[in-house]
């Protein structure tokens, strides 16, 4: 598994120093959520090795990526946090589900091993607040008998910049912890009460790496990558739970895509009592209307192989593929959503 996740890193440095910046060349251009970053680059890569299209992905996180869509500086934008259909609306714009995958807990304590330290949801969200500053803190120990808790100061680690991950992991905490819901609340950036930031999930992993005493909060791929111990949590029937794909497919087993407007979904707190309660897509954002209808039905292409042979892969990488169902609707919608300035559906291709 390390070793796969490794490939998928250093592939996407290559290719991303050999992207252009215009379509001449054969590259489509897309910013956004860290979250993905990880199987963008493995489907990017694979991707040119099949067909020569090459991906100049920026990961900058959501924020920023909902901003160059905007702009119309990028050919797609990529967030976390889902877009409510107003939103969509106004600026013209759709948006799709493309992953699930899931948001973990990572600590960094002597003698702690991945999954060994157990979490309640308002144990993490008091440790958050700043109102838990010690891991031997009763309550801790209380909910890990027999783990040898230090006395050292918990350091909270969390994202510097606009986040989808952040907007996942904060609307977990505000739907857990009213405290948290009245002082912070949920956003792609919030005022941390305690803490200090790094920049995408690559700056929180490596933070509270190089911190002893650290907690934070990565998408999973980056845990396994930066060989972090994640923790159990208990999630909402009461049962502890590790982070796994199969822990997300859980949470994400009744999620209805079909009836979802705009495909606004949020899949925190789940049911299930093998739920792991911070799962949470990751969203494609594309324009209704193409002026350049060439360059968005090469987008759409590299997008619907990924959901056609990219599977396998995600699941190496331990995130969720979007079932086949859920394919079929969506890419019905790129056939009457998205069109040339013509008016001419650029999907199916032409």
């Amino acid at each position: 598994m390390q070793r796969r996740i490794k490939a998928c890193f250093c592939g996407a440095a290559v290719l991303g120093l050999m992207c252009g910046t215009t379509f001449a060349g054969g590259t489509i251009t897309g910013a956004g959520a860290t979250f993905p970053y990880p199987i963008y680059a493995k489907w990017a890569y694979a991707y040119n090795r099949l067909t020569g299209v090459k991906l100049n992905y920026q990961s900058i996180g959501s924020g920023g990526g909902i901003k160059q869509i905007k702009a119309k500086t990028v050919d797609f934008g990529a967030s976390d946090a889902p877009l409510k259909p107003e939103e969509l609306t106004k600026w013209g714009l759709v948006q799709w589900p493309m992953i699930i995958g899931g948001v973990c807990p990572v600590v960094n304590i002597k003698g702690i091993t991945a999954n060994r330290l157990k979490m309640t949801p308002d144990i993490l969200a008091d440790v958050f607040l700043g109102r838990i500053v010690k891991w031997n803190d009763p309550r801790i120990r209380a909910a890990n008998p027999g783990v040898p808790l230090p006395s050292r100061g918990i350091t909270v680690v969390h994202r510097a910049d606009g986040s989808g991950t952040t907007w996942i992991f904060t609307n977990y905490l505000s739907k857990i912890s009213s405290v948290w819901k009245s002082r912070v609340g949920n956003g792609k950036a919030v005022s941390w009460p305690v803490g200090v930031g790094g920049k995408g999930n690559e700056g929180v992993a490596a933070f509270v790496r190089k911190v002893r005493g650290a907690i934070g909060y990565v998408e999973y791929a980056y845990a396994l990558q930066s060989r972090m111990a994640t923790v159990q949590l208990r999630n909402r029937v009461g049962t502890y739970v590790a982070p796994t794909s199969a822990a997300f497919q859980a949470a994400a087993a009744a999620a209805d895509w079909e009836h979802a407007a705009g495909y606004y979904m949020v899949l925190t707190d789940q049911p299930g009592d093998k739920s792991w309660p911070i799962t949470g897509a990751s969203f494609i954002l594309m324009y209704k209307k193409q002026v350049k209808p060439t360059v968005a039905e090469t987008v759409l292409k590299f997008w619907d192989w990924s959901y056609r042979s990219g599977g396998r892969m995600a699941l190496d990488l331990d995130y969720v593929p979007m079932p086949g169902k859920v394919v079929e609707i969506v890419e019905r919608m790129w056939a009457r959503e998205i069109r040339g300035a013509d008016g001419a559906a650029i999907w199916p291709a032409r």
